[in-house]
């Protein structure tokens, strides 16, 4: 290896190109020879930068000089399990040569002809450090090792020596512990550049180095040497200018600006230069002589990587009422199959609603971001929703309501609202038009609901029973296309449970506001009141039919017994001495074996896969009957004799009430029961891709059949039908798996959050928390020391118990350590999803943390009977197993009682 190196006629040609196509090991090469600082240098001066002339002196020089320690040094690095002793013992040893040190004759005689080349006339130099990992993306070590400006040639060699010291000092060598970097750090090059004498001089960012806005360069500027300003002893003038060339901001020190526009714009066009050079924002020091701008160092701007841009598209996330359905990580195939049916399925709503098709298309990348994937978990992109709804007429009422049905606990603000609701005069004109003909199709669709309703249940059950061949006897083609062929039928074709739930919406929040003005009910819960208890909900079935078994074998405690803590094979034959059970269990299988925890997540096992925590259910609910009963029509009488009385004297206030409440019941019934629907078209889709599985497996295409859960639907048809752009399955599973298995164990990113720009970039140190809602561990802290909190009441009644905090309900049913609820139990919950009715039955009130007042949750607990509260921040930290507390399911407040 060379000792010196000049700048100016490096024989590498075009060294960034060059650069660029080495091999890691041959990148490592030159790297170790130039040191980061120099290479960048030698690539700007290649590239027509104005630099200063000079050289580098590579690790050669201190390799040569050190002489006889230089094996031994070489040994030190190689070795990588020091242990504390040793390692302190051999920083001893180089600290006690390195003291001592002087150039090798060799060194200083090339040294001494290569100043006296650059700087003929006894010109000053700097001798600045450039070690392998200086001014690199990850870290830049800025004003870890010593440099020296001004120096006389004759202290050059004293002035290399301190820059090799400073590599092996404390500082580094923390410094180096601290970011996780091998302990010992290799020999630095060492950069000498002829001096500049400038007038001015200072440092330039390519982008806001504090704020992360990539549009804007940031100059600093000092009159003469930058280095004070560098090293933070001087302040300077401060200048920002955007893309389109204007200075938005200065910050003069002194009377009169030290750099002028044309200066100004000069630098930041200077710095912007030499970021795409390099493909990144750069970090840059500056000087100008005699009119001239010397470029003298650039680096990458470390901070940015991990910083979101606040220029970026805002986003808001939200989970409120989506955790009800895909809770903790989702797996890439479940939220690639989600995503599809949002996407689909809302573009229908607005044709529904006469939203024109042009108008649609111009909003196509709304659809498609419905939802979003942040770290493995589901969440609303709220502007997207908020977007999809001021497409229809009336978004100031309709965006209320559409909070309520989600349990968005935070409106959106001020200002994003008015731009939503901005228009031209042409375009108001077009909205009034277009809100006559909305009124128009609601009516319609209004009156025509009963019909597609009974027209989607037979579409649906003709799709289903479709195949004519089992599907375990298809091939993956086949399978293919018998899924395209349910999506083309049911995904596209969502009519009925869209115009329900808008419908739902619309009278239930109509409903509400109705009990609030003219029923005087501050409490804001006598709705709840009057549409619990409405019957012919399909969810309460499955408690219901359960009940029902259990009251078979509680005369046969040997039996119950079994279920309880018996294997599956030791159940299903003792299962045979007890018919009428058997009969009922197998009918409970067919209708709701697709029913199962998490049912919405193609991943999760069903009830047909595993019905074990259904039996383990019905033995805990016979040996311990449930302390629930049968909903009581006090509740409801007494709500609708409040009713009465508000109205009584006012018969059109009556008629339009009674009206509203009708409608609110139906189409609240309807919208549980209509999603039951979507249980088992997402149960078919299942089984089509648990069967691919299976076939992949069998072609060794995966390596386990289970692994088809970390492909997502079009790489899996894609796979089939020969559109795929990857086609090593084992090796992309094998990347998804790693990545979801670290998101499983990092704490969830917050109930609600905001992002700019690149939603994954900075996701971990930018993410922007809500001030009311907040990250989960704020909330959670923020509780711990209440002696009440207040939520949601979305089910009626007074009840005093001990709590159980389950995380997952398998802690109840669902395997062999199961542990049962004892009667008189309160559940409390981070949230849940339709699976959960195997617990209900067992349970004497239900506290959840997240939810709606017409999520799952709160319109089962209303029809069982079970008082209960939804959205309570922070309740499952608040509340240990055993605490004793007080629930009120009219006024959403919980107490801790003694």
């Amino acid at each position: 290896m060379e000792i010196i190196i000049n700048l100016e006629t490096l024989a590498l040609g075009s060294l960034k190109t060059y650069y660029e196509n080495l091999d890691v090991a041959g990148k490592e090469e030159v790297a170790s020879i130039l040191g980061g600082k120099a290479r960048a240098i030698a690539q700007l001066q290649q590239a027509g930068f104005l630099i200063p002339k000079g050289f580098v002196l590579s690790p050669t020089a201190f390799e040569t000089s050190l002489n006889f320690v230089e094996r031994f040094y070489e040994n030190s690095l190689s070795v990588e399990t020091f242990d504390e002793t040793s390692l302190q013992q051999n920083e001893v040893k180089i600290q006690r040569l390195l003291t001592n040190l002087q150039l090798h004759k060799t060194v200083k005689l090339e040294l001494l002809y290569t100043l006296h080349r650059l700087c003929p006339n006894g010109e000053l130099v700097a001798v600045r450090s450039s070690a392998i990992e200086e001014d690199n993306v990850q870290h830049s070590f800025a004003g870890q090792l010593d440099s020296f400006l001004n120096v006389p040639l004759e202290e050059v060699a004293e002035k290399i020596v301190a820059v090799w010291q400073s590599n092996f000092s404390d500082r580094i060598l923390n410094y180096r512990r601290e970011l996780g970097l091998s302990a010992m750090p290799k020999p630095p090059a060492v950069l000498i550049q002829r001096m500049v004498n400038p007038t001015v001089s200072g440092v330039a960012f390519a982008a806001d180095p504090v704020t992360g806005r990539r549009s804007i360069a940031v100059i600093g500027a000092v009159c003469g040497l930058g280095n004070s300003l560098v090293s933070g002893e001087n302040e300077g003038d401060t200048y920002h200018v955007d893309r389109q060339k204007n200075i938005i901001q200065r910050q003069i020190i002194g009377e009169n600006p030290i750099l002028s526009d044309e200066q100004i714009l000069a630098v930041a066009k200077l710095v912007r230069e030499v970021s795409n050079y390099f493909d990144r924002p750069q970090d840059i020091e500056w000087a100008i002589e005699d009119g001239q701008i010397y470029l003298l160092q650039s680096r990458p701007i470390t901070a940015l990587t991990q910083i979101s841009d606040p220029d970026g598209i805002f986003n808001i996330w939200d989970n409120s009422n989506i955790a009800e359905s895909y809770s903790g990580v989702t797996t890439p195939l479940t939220f690639s199959f989600a995503r599809r049916a949002y996407e689909e399925v809302y573009r229908q709503f607005c044709r529904f609603m006469g939203v024109p098709l042009a108008t649609i298309n111009r909003h196509n990348d709304t659809f498609s971001r419905m939802i979003g994937l942040v770290q493995g978990r589901v969440y609303y992109n709220l502007l997207s929703w908020y977007r999809v709804l001021a497409l229809l007429p009336g978004f100031t009422v309709n965006r209320r309501f559409m909070e309520q049905m989600m349990g968005v606990r935070e409106s959106l603000p001020e200002s994003i609202i008015t731009e939503l609701q901005s228009a031209s005069w042409q375009e108001r004109l077009q909205d009034s038009w277009r809100l006559v003909k909305t009124v128009v199709g609601l009516v319609t669709n209004y009156f025509l609901l009963p019909r597609r309703i009974r027209q989607f249940y037979r579409r649906l059950d003709r799709a289903l029973q479709a195949s004519p061949f089992n599907i375990e006897d298809l091939r993956p083609d086949e399978l293919a296309a018998y899924y395209r062929q349910i999506e083309s039928q049911l995904l596209t074709r969502w009519d009925a449970p869209l115009i329900n739930d808008f419908l739902a919406m619309i009278f239930y929040g109509v409903l509400r506001r109705l009990t609030e003005k003219w029923c005087n009910d501050e409490s804001k819960t006598l709705q709840n009141d009057l549409i619990g208890g409405e019957g012919n909900i399909i969810s309460t079935e499955p408690a219901k039919k359960m009940r029902e078994m259990a009251d078979l074998v509680t005369v046969n405690r040997e039996f119950a017994k079994l279920l309880c803590d018996g294997s599956l094979t030791a159940i299903l034959p003792a299962m045979a001495q007890l018919p009428q059970f058997k009969l009922l269990y197998q009918q409970y299988l067919d209708k709701f074996g697709d029913r199962c925890l998490e049912e919405l997540k193609l991943e999760s096992p069903t009830l047909q896969d595993n019905p074990l925590p259904l039996l383990r259910a019905i033995g805990q609910l016979s040996l311990s009957p449930s302390p629930s009963l049968p909903v009581s029509p006090s509740s409801r009488k007494t709500a609708e004799l409040r009713v009465r009385r508000a109205l009584r004297g006012n018969p059109l206030r009556r008629f339009v009430f009674n009206w509203v409440l009708k409608n609110a019941r139906r189409r609240v019934r309807d919208r549980e029961n209509l999603r039951f629907e979507r249980t088992r078209v997402f149960g078919r889709a299942r089984r089509v891709f648990v069967e691919l599985g299976k076939r992949f497996y069998a072609l060794d295409l995966l390596n386990s059949p289970r692994d088809i859960f970390y492909l997502e639907v079009n790489e899996i048809l894609g796979f089939i039908e020969g559109t795929a752009t990857c086609t090593d399955l084992k090796g992309l599973v094998a990347v998804r798996q790693a990545e979801f298995a670290k998101y499983k164990d990092m704490p969830s990113p917050g109930d609600r959050f905001e992002t700019r720009g690149i939603v994954y970039r900075g996701i971990e140190n930018g993410l922007v928390s809500s001030d009311s809602v907040g990250c989960v561990s704020e909330t959670q802290s923020s509780v711990t020391h209440h002696s009440y909190l207040q939520g949601i009441g979305c089910s009626p009644g007074v009840v005093r118990g001990a709590v159980r905090v389950i995380k997952d309900p398998k802690q109840i049913v669902g395997n062999e350590n199961s542990v049962p609820l004892q009667p008189g139990t309160i559940i409390v919950a981070d949230r849940t999803d339709p699976g959960w009715i195997l617990l209900f039955p067992a349970a004497a009130g239900l506290l959840v943390e997240k939810g709606s007042l017409l999520s799952h949750a709160a319109i089962v607990a209303r029809e069982l009977g079970i008082p209960a509260i939804v959205s309570l921040p922070g309740v499952t930290e608040w509340l240990k197993d055993g605490d004793l507390v007080e629930l009120n399911g009219s006024t959403g407040k919980v107490s801790k009682i003694s």
